[in-house]
């Protein structure tokens, strides 16, 4: 039986793909720099200022980090800017009410705190959670582990009681080599054949299948 459940945000619990994207490309026109969709679909949950350091290198544009730190606040700012055209993905309402009181919850995302918090305030969701880490509070990005074994330090529960609900191939391998559980979903960028290369203990193509994700979740 699980002790807590650190969730993912982006990707897992919000449908913030489409978001992500265009304040991506709001922050590279600053510097005039397009690179295709997929280039950053695929390393959301990886954290933007690496994903800025990525797209620049693979342009062979110099940086430094003062423009990853400008870059990054101006995403920041465009994904709050755009906050009206995220919301939850399917079950996760329900989940997380049904969860409510039963386990301890933590968030655990790569994405900014003052988006993170800004989006759970607006979708009255901070009460869920017990913990919520963001990119700043650690120092190394998923696929390391830092940030969940955080969490469960947080918690005052120990990896292995941890089950970890990911949609990303980094998230996953974090919460693997955490050395705890994961249930691994594919309403993200990575396919479940992806996912499922990397051995979740549970891999659903949505959350919203609630009786069986909460059976899983609390037995």
């Amino acid at each position: 039986m699980f002790s807590a459940v650190l969730f993912d945000w982006d990707g897992t619990l919000a449908d913030t793909r489409q978001v992500i994207l265009l304040s991506f490309r709001r922050a590279l026109d600053k510097v005039n720099v397009q690179v295709p969709d997929a280039f950053i679909e695929r390393r959301i949950g990886t954290g933007a200022e690496q994903t800025f350091r990525e797209i620049l290198q693979s342009k062979a544009k110099d940086f430094d980090g003062a423009l990853i730190k400008s870059l990054v606040h101006e995403k920041i700012r465009a994904e709050i800017d755009l906050c009206e055209m995220i919301s939850l993905l399917p079950g996760v309402p329900i989940l997380l009410k049904s969860l409510e009181g039963k386990l301890p919850l933590a968030l655990a995302s790569m994405n900014n705190r003052a988006v993170v918090d800004h989006l759970l305030d607006r979708l009255n969701l901070s009460r869920f959670f017990n913990v919520v880490l963001t990119v700043e509070d650690v120092s190394l990005f998923k696929p390391h582990p830092e940030i969940f074994l955080k969490c469960a330090s947080r918690l005052r529960v120990p990896p292995q009681r941890c089950l970890v609900v990911e949609d990303s191939v980094f998230g996953v391998k974090a919460a693997k080599t955490a050395g705890m559980s994961c249930l691994a979903v594919s309403t993200g960028a990575y396919k479940e054949t992806e996912l499922a290369e990397l051995d979740p203990e549970m891999l659903v193509s949505c959350l919203s299948n609630t009786e069986s994700v909460l059976n899983f979740m609390l037995r």
